[in-house]
């Protein structure tokens, strides 16, 4: 934070809260900064060295270092640092277990990774990629077509998005590929080349990628489960159709050749063709899809990600292999959630399931991604250039692990005999009661431009079923400087394991309405009790610092 531009009003409540632990002395002596620690912002394995390591971290007054006590502008200096910032520090890098097959994380993951805006005549620019990659995500969709000059092209079929280059997205994506995270990425080919130019793409993908590209299955120990981040570190994943080994059987073989890249692709296509038509929009109109059969070049460098039709998850039980995934429009996902929730969880135990938005989203708005997490879906797609909820919450959940871009879940979605219900209202499971006292404000940027602000804080659970909910403080009329709420909020959280808190600073607009200001998301996990301070981001997912809350959070 900008500690220069702290209002007065944050630097009393921090000095009340000096003077309480000080009780009466002019400085705050070791054992009574122990005792703030461990009693208000319960830092349950903080002891005398944790207090001498803050004193030579935040004191600058060479007197009270000598006595080893803290004054108040270094307690002021501690209290608007990192150190107190309501996302625990310790998740700023990989700390999960990254030794567990692959269908056992969330996987950041993107659709339509191409577009810059909208899929009807939005612009496709390789910057896209490069936006998504250093945002953490690790499931890039490439959407693959016939160009000319036998030079396979990427943009959104049957529209009026621009065009780039395929070989010019794979060179991309190896530049930047591992600038944040070494954990692997996989390429989601949505393919609808002919045969020759998926020649020429294989060709790239190999001469491009080089070493990065992972050609052949690992020598592990286990041989009937996916390899994990670990094991996959530094290396790119091609996700596509394969053509059938010599010992699956020739019926198979041919039903895949008749297929597309997996089965929701094409219904994606037919929804994205009549939303067009209905725009005036549409090159082709009434043109029938070609049949799309991989060529074995291309399917030579597909290893743990073939893609299939999913059928049914008794279908899957008995014939789908763990190095085969599924892709299903969320539609038809949500269905599934519905009707068969706790099945749904099972599959994902074992094998990758791919959610995209459905082609009827043609200004690339995003679903709420929370509903097929619940279900422990790994790739849970989303337009990452659209704003809004769940952006929010995509950027909210991947922030955690280091931003790494993979998300353990949690162990009853990755093992257990009984199946987690995602549709139930009570879970058993010990849940967590959770309090949050929102105290004040301060910096609140101004979207009137001059007009002042009577701001809000909204604080939203969003999580199982059961556990979504929110609740808001009243407006402060008039002020975005320093705002007083001293507001307490309660929830009962039933599975905490999978809730995201997100807060939002609103400007109310009317008895019913109120405009947003500024948010954050993060995992309930990575919440820190005490006294806390929540950074803003901007609709967009900019720092708006030094705006901040400060708040009290406690939960058992």
């Amino acid at each position: 934070m900008n500690k220069s531009k702290t209002p007065a009003s944050r630097r009393t409540d921090i000095q009340h809260i000096f003077q309480c632990y000080a009780r009466g002395h002019k400085h705050l002596p070791a054992h009574f900064l122990l005792q703030f620690l461990c009693k208000e912002q319960m830092e349950t394995t903080a002891n005398h060295e944790t207090v001498e390591n803050m004193i030579d971290r935040y004191e600058i007054d060479k007197r009270a270092k000598v006595k080893r006590v803290m004054t108040f502008e270094g307690f002021f200096r501690y209290m608007e640092s990192k150190d107190c910032c309501v996302f625990d520090q310790k998740h700023t890098s990989v700390y999960q277990d990254m030794s567990h097959p692959l269908s056992h994380y969330l996987i950041s993951s993107s659709h339509n990774t191409y577009l810059t805006a909208d899929q009807l005549v939005g612009r496709s620019h390789l910057q896209a990629y490069v936006s998504a990659l250093r945002q953490g995500c690790r499931c890039l969709e490439i959407d693959c077509w016939d160009g000319p000059d036998s030079e396979p092209i990427v943009y959104h079929g049957y529209t009026l998005t621009s065009k780039i280059l395929f070989k010019d997205v794979i060179a991309t994506v190896r530049q930047h590929a591992f600038e944040v995270s070494s954990y692997p990425i996989i390429l989601s080919l949505e393919n609808h080349c002919s045969r020759e130019q998926q020649v020429v793409m294989a060709q790239y993908l190999t001469s491009i990628l080089g070493d990065f590209l992972l050609k052949e299955s690992l020598n592990l120990t286990s041989h009937r489960e996916l390899p994990s981040p670990n094991d996959l570190q530094y290396k790119i994943l091609i996700k596509n159709k394969k053509l059938s080994s010599l010992g699956e059987s020739q019926e198979k073989k041919d039903k895949e050749e008749e297929e597309d890249e997996d089965e929701d692709d094409g219904e994606e296509e037919q929804e994205k063709r009549e939303e067009v038509s209905k725009k005036k929009r549409l090159l082709t109109k009434g043109k029938r899809k070609k049949k799309t059969v991989v060529a074995a070049e291309l399917s030579d460098l597909v290893v743990y990600t073939k893609s299939v039709k999913f059928v049914s998850f008794s279908v899957s039980r008995d014939s789908q292999q763990f190095y085969e995934n599924t892709s299903l429009g969320e539609k038809k996902a949500r269905k599934l959630v519905k009707t068969s929730g706790v099945e749904f969880v099972q599959h994902n135990m074992s094998f990758i399931t791919r959610i995209y938005p459905a082609g009827s989203r043609t200004l690339s708005s995003n679903y709420n991604p929370q509903e097929f997490w619940n279900v422990g879906a790994q790739l849970v797609a989303l337009n990452f250039q659209s704003v809004g909820l769940p952006m929010d919450l995509n950027n909210g959940r991947f922030q955690d692990n280091g931003g790494c871009g993979y998300i353990l879940k949690p162990d009853f979605l990755r093992s257990g005999e009984k199946g987690f219900d995602p549709n139930a209202f009570k879970h058993s499971m010990k849940p967590v009661h959770l309090l949050l006292k929102v105290i004040s404000g301060s910096n609140l940027p101004d979207p009137k431009m001059g007009k002042s602000l009577d701001p809000l804080v909204r604080v939203e659970i969003h999580g199982a079923m059961s556990d979504s909910c929110r609740r808001q403080t009243d407006a402060v009329k008039d002020n975005s400087l320093n705002p007083r709420w001293g507001s307490a909020i309660n929830f009962t959280i039933d599975v905490p394991e999978l809730a995201l808190v997100r807060f939002s600073v609103r400007h109310q607009t009317g008895p019913l309405t109120s405009d947003l200001v500024g948010q954050y998301t993060l995992p309930f996990s990575s919440m820190k009790r005490g006294y806390r301070w929540v950074p803003l981001l901007s609709r967009e997912g900019h720092s708006l610092d030094p705006a901040s809350l400060f708040i009290y959070v406690w939960y058992c």
